[in-house]
């Protein structure tokens, strides 16, 4: 059983738990993730780690309600124990001094890019950052994305904070005026998707994917993505990809494979469930 032992609400429907996991704590590294399950009845949940501190024992991770069992997990309190809290997973994040680097934050996307940009800071790097959300309100880890950004910039889509835009018109700006050596982005697909746009493809572009992931170790093969025209699973392989390689439409499809049974899910318990399933896509 892991205890929260801090719980935080960073913007409307957006939480942040710390959990007491000293053993995932000491060997836990940016860019991997943990799965955790609520209890025996739960769905298992990946999430990238956001923060971890080996001293402390504590892995931070912080996630958006936007399903049952989301919701279920942040009606969590503190003092509350998880069942399952799996970890650290995943290839760690590729640290070294590339020399300019830019790390982008998308909504939730935020909180794992934070301690790759860190890493890449204590690296000796030049990291700009930059980081949206839809509303001011969205907004998480402004100050703690500063303090280890050489530059950082705020987008909002609707301009109540920052600059009106998207992240990526900002990178388009950044890649204009100067020599990037690499560029991290993590966030909604539709964002990665368009920094992979933008982004030079003889510039390196990483992107984290957090597809539908079930066990976690590779063997049941539900996180499968296609990079560079071959099978990879996101768990075991990723969940850092080379972003120019993604193929990206494929990705978003499988990422709307159970929108209709999440939303039967939500709907049930009022009686309101008119949706239909879809036939399944490789």
């Amino acid at each position: 059983m892991y205890k929260i032992v801090e719980r935080q609400e960073l913007a409307p429907q957006i939480k942040l738990f710390k959990v007491a996991a000293p053993e995932i704590a000491r060997k836990a590294c940016p860019g991997q993730f943990i799965i955790l399950r609520i209890d025996d009845e739960g769905e298992r949940i990946p999430l990238t780690i956001a923060d971890y501190d080996a001293q402390e024992g504590t892995i931070t991770i912080i996630f958006q309600e936007v399903g049952k069992s989301t919701e279920l997990l942040g009606e969590m309190q503190l003092g509350d124990y998880l069942l399952d809290f799996a970890g650290p997973l995943g290839c760690r994040s590729d640290i070294e001094e590339f020399g300019t680097v830019v790390c982008i934050g998308g909504g939730v996307g935020v909180a794992p890019v934070y301690p790759i940009a860190r890493a890449l800071h204590q690296a000796g790097n030049r990291v700009i950052s930059i980081i949206g959300a839809r509303t001011a309100d969205m907004l998480i880890w402004e100050e703690e994305m500063r303090a280890i950004s050489s530059e950082l910039y705020v987008t909002s889509d609707d301009g109540s904070c920052g600059i009106k835009g998207y992240v990526t018109d900002i990178l388009q700006e950044v890649l204009a005026r100067e020599t990037v050596n690499r560029v991290v982005a993590i966030g909604p697909l539709v964002m990665m998707y368009a920094a992979a746009r933008v982004t030079p493809r003889d510039i390196p572009l990483v992107v984290s994917l957090n597809p539908i992931m079930v066990d976690g170790t590779g063997m049941c093969g539900a996180c499968r993505i296609e990079v560079a025209n071959g099978t990879k699973f996101a768990c075991v392989d990723g969940p850092e990809f080379d972003g120019h390689q993604v193929n990206w439409d494929l990705a978003m499809m499988r990422a709307k494979m159970f929108v209709c049974e999440e939303q039967q899910a939500m709907q049930i318990e009022k009686g309101e469930c008119r949706c239909q399933s879809s036939p399944r896509s490789n």
